[in-house]
Order: structure tokens, then sequence, then C-alpha cells
């Protein structure tokens, strides 16, 4: 059992976060301090929420690129109805609101996907424009800074003050729990359930799951639905944690999430990956992106930095794979 978890990319790629902190701290003690921890799980918590789709549809086989779109699209078009209602209430509505919108997005994807039987990548990247487009387009392309007070008090709330040794009071946000009950929903779906045990199958292989009875195109359906769920959350999160919907933000970074994924040993071909993997490899990437300029590393420096990671991580997991299916093979 312990020689089988050290084995694990999991595992490896904890000693990599933890190497690698430990390094900054002995350069600049800063980043052991309450407010750079602090800062650290607030800048995860929407890359966090984005992962945790992701691995869903990587572990299906599949690969998404328009859920950055459709969080963006959830925000903006939740805010611009909110602010057409005069509304004055708390986060609920708008996180309601924001997520049945994702997942309404999501379905478009799945239906494509399920029922056309069209690739994943070919589609995610055609609604990515569509809903980019169909947002620009007729529903707004200006920045929106009057948001509902609701959101306004939400990025002014926190879970946890401190006081730090420089006197300093230290919070830490209301959101950062939000990715810990997402993980938990997200590992008791997929190891616990038959539902995620047709998304393990159907990554692994898409006709032997039909041929065990699992329903591929309802299993689908809900993949892209819950992908959609999550970015809709994250979205909103994105937006009250900025104070502000803008139409321009978030998309782009699909890649940084998709090699957070990948690191944290989710099999780019389907059928294997964790939310513990996945949480890892979100932490190591939000590491590089905001913490290397404590050790004087320019800012242009950091995307080589996540490149050769996103390359050494993607070789060993291919490494890996490779071994367990010649391992299989002379079994």
């Amino acid at each position: 059992m312990v020689r089988r978890t050290i084995r694990t990319q999991e595992f490896a790629l904890g000693l990599t976060v933890i190497a690698l902190s430990l390094l900054i701290s002995a350069i600049n003690p800063v980043f052991f301090s309450v407010a750079n921890l602090f800062d650290l799980l607030r800048s995860a918590t929407v890359e966090m929420l984005f992962a945790l789709g992701v691995l869903v549809v990587i572990a299906s086989g599949g690969i998404d690129v328009s859920f950055t779109a459709v969080a963006i699209f959830a925000l903006y078009a939740s805010v611009r109805l909110l602010n057409g209602m005069d509304y004055d209430g708390g986060m609920a509505l708008p996180y309601l609101l924001a997520a049945s919108i994702g997942v309404a997005l999501g379905l478009i994807n799945g239906l494509f996907i399920a029922l056309f039987k069209l690739p994943t990548l070919i589609v995610t990247l055609g609604t990515q424009s569509l809903f980019r487009g169909f947002l620009l387009f007729f529903i707004g392309a200006v920045i929106i800074r009057d948001i509902p007070d609701g959101m306004t008090e939400f990025a002014r709330s926190s879970l946890l003050t401190i006081t730090a040794p420089n006197g300093a009071l230290v919070s830490l946000h209301v959101a950062a729990p939000l990715p810990l009950v997402a993980a938990i929903i997200t590992g008791l779906l997929l190891k616990y359930t038959m539902l995620g045990r047709s998304i393990y199958a159907l990554g692994g292989a898409p006709e032997a799951a039909e041929r065990a009875g699992f329903n591929i195109r309802r299993t689908q359906l809900f993949i892209y639905a819950f992908v959609g769920l999550l970015s809709g959350i994250a979205g909103m999160t994105y937006g009250a944690l900025n104070r502000q919907a803008n139409p321009f933000d978030l998309v782009g970074t699909e890649l940084d999430v998709i090699a957070a994924v990948v690191l944290g040993g989710a099999a780019i071909t389907g059928g294997r990956g964790s939310v513990i993997g996945t949480l890892l490899g979100v932490m190591l990437i939000v590491i590089v992106n905001n913490s290397l300029i404590l050790v004087g590393i320019p800012s242009v420096w950091q995307r080589v930095v996540i490149g050769a990671i996103i390359i050494i991580g993607t070789g060993v997991s291919a490494y890996q794979s490779r071994r367990l299916e010649q391992y299989m093979h002379s079994v």
C-alpha cells in the first residue's frame, strides 16, 4: 500500500509542491507568512473550481476549452439581469443565476457531443467562440463596475481574520471553502457512484463501456452540464472577488487549468484522474504564477517555468501510462 502510494504521480507532485515552497521560503521568508498563504488560497479558488470540472471531462476522454467562456458569459449575463431588477439581496440569487446559465451552456456542448458524436475539442473550440461572440454582440461589451451590493459585500467578507506579527489584520476570504466543497462532491461522484464509474469507463474504452451497459449519451450530457455548473459558480466568484463584470476576462487561461489537471495525474487520453492530484496541480501552477516574483524571477520567465513543468509533468504521466500498459500486457 505504502509502496503503491509512493509511486503515484500525486505523491510526486505533492513532494514537488513542498520542495518548491521550501525553496521559495528559504530565499524569501515572506512566502510562509499568513498573508501570502491566504492570498494563494484566494488566487487558487476560481482555478480549482475550473479544474475540478475539467478533471471530469478529461477522465471521460474529452477536452473542454469553452469553460472560461461559459464562466464569463454566466457572470456578465447574471450581473446584467440583476442590475435590471435593481437587486439588492445577498449572493444566493447571483450564484443560482450564474450556475443555471452555466448548466444551460454546458448542455449545449453536451448535446453536440452526445447526439452528433462530434469531437469534444472541436465542439468546445466552436462553442467558446460562439458563447463569447454572442455575449459581446448581444449582451454587452462594456465593463460593469456597478455590480449588485450583495456581490460587493461578498467581496469584503472574510471567513477568518488573524493579526499578523506586524500588527496588520489578515483575512481569509469567505469563498475559500468553495473548492473544498466542490472537491468533496466531485470526489464522491467519481469514486462511489455508478455515474463516476461510467465516466472513467467512457474515458478508458467507450465501446467497452457501452457494451457493459453504461448510457454513454446520458453520461456525456451530465459531464458537460456539471462543467457548466462549476464554471458558472467560478465565474460569479471571480466577478465578486474582482468587484466587476468584465466580458474580456478569463478567456485565454484554459491551458493553465488543463495543465494543472494533467500534472495532477489525469491521463489526457482519459480513464484516469483524481481530485487530490488536481488540487495539487492547481497549487503548483498558482505558486509558480504568484510566488516566483518573491525570489526575483521576472514575470516573463514564469511562463517559461510553467511550460517546462507542463512538459515534464505530461512526460511523466505518459511514461507511467506506458509502464502500466506494458505491465498489463505481461500479466
